[in-house]
């Protein structure tokens, strides 16, 4: 084999993988380019300051504007979430969280066709959310799905995203260790999948997110970025969220986490490169730019100079 065949074969091998998702009524193409889910957090202590209720109001209309500000900027999927997952979190009442999240996943539904998105856990939330609109549910203890939650997701035929953390939020930072971060992690998303697909459902419906940030230290956060290929071992889409992440702040001395917006970048162009087919994040219009780039570059034969 010559050394230029060579080279177009190991081009190939890093090819990002094309699937079609489902989330119940709508199929999402994923692999030809970049999608991008915007992050609207109804609550009042979101790590990156962008909790709406920090803002004092509590009118979904309020909400509902900037999930559309979102959407008219590029975003293809709107997560919504009323309960924080930072660090040392404290958990919200589920009545709490309903309160937050339903009438404004209700308008949504009524304004936008794209999928939205719950940010939950909890089944009971995941549930009614999915009879207010959402179509898919982003689990964040996808490795310890319990029997409700994959009986809910059978049921009414949404996606899942299958995020990788031990513990909780309020715990995930304590006491951190892997004997093989990648090969471990790769091994407990396998297990959850593989709960899910006994559970009947389909693998077009599963998502699988490394869970950056999740009982991760910063040395394990760009460890997984760097290594993010060999996830698609999986065979399933990747979905990263990076965005305004404390490793990022670290690496960068920022501490206010809206001073995060070029790293963030960084990140979000090595994921796209390393095979992530949905990015995650708050800053929609910049980081569209960044994966269209990080796009073009990942099939250069489309960009060719005339």
């Amino acid at each position: 084999m010559t050394a230029s065949r060579k080279i177009v074969n190991r081009t190939l091998d890093h090819a990002r993988r094309c699937f079609n998702l489902r989330a119940r009524d709508t199929t999402l193409s994923l692999g030809k380019k970049t999608l991008l889910m915007g992050i609207v957090n109804v609550t009042p202590d979101s790590f990156s300051h962008d909790g709406l209720l920090r803002k004092g109001s509590n009118d979904p209309r309020a909400h509902l504007a900037h999930a559309l500000k979102l959407i008219k900027q590029g975003a293809d999927i709107i997560d919504v979430g009323g309960e924080s997952t930072r660090p040392g979190a404290q958990t919200v009442t589920i009545e709490q969280e309903l309160q937050r999240v339903i009438p404004l996943i209700r308008l949504l539904a009524k304004k936008t066709a794209i999928p939205i998105s719950i940010d939950t856990y909890k089944p009971l939330v995941a549930r009614q959310a999915i009879d207010a609109g959402a179509s898919i549910v982003n689990m964040i203890q996808g490795t310890s799905i319990n029997k409700k939650m994959l009986d809910i997701l059978k049921r009414t035929n949404v996606a899942v995203v299958l995020m990788h953390m031990r513990n909780t939020p309020r715990t995930m930072q304590q006491h951190i260790h892997y004997g093989n971060l990648i090969v471990e992690i790769i091994d407990e998303l396998r297990k959850s999948v593989q709960k899910c697909l006994e559970s009947g459902i389909n693998s077009d419906r599963i998502i699988i997110d490394p869970g950056i940030g999740f009982c991760k230290t910063t040395e394990h956060n760009l460890i997984i970025l760097k290594h993010l290929r060999k996830f698609s071992s999986l065979r399933l889409p990747i979905l990263i969220g990076t965005s305004r992440k404390s490793f990022i702040g670290k690496v960068l001395g920022h501490t206010d986490p809206q001073k995060r917006t070029w790293g963030t970048a960084a990140t979000v162009s090595s994921a796209i490169l390393s095979g992530a087919h949905i990015i995650r994040v708050h800053d929609i219009a910049s980081m569209r730019d960044v994966a269209r780039v990080a796009d073009a570059i990942t099939k250069p034969k489309n960009f060719r100079n005339q």
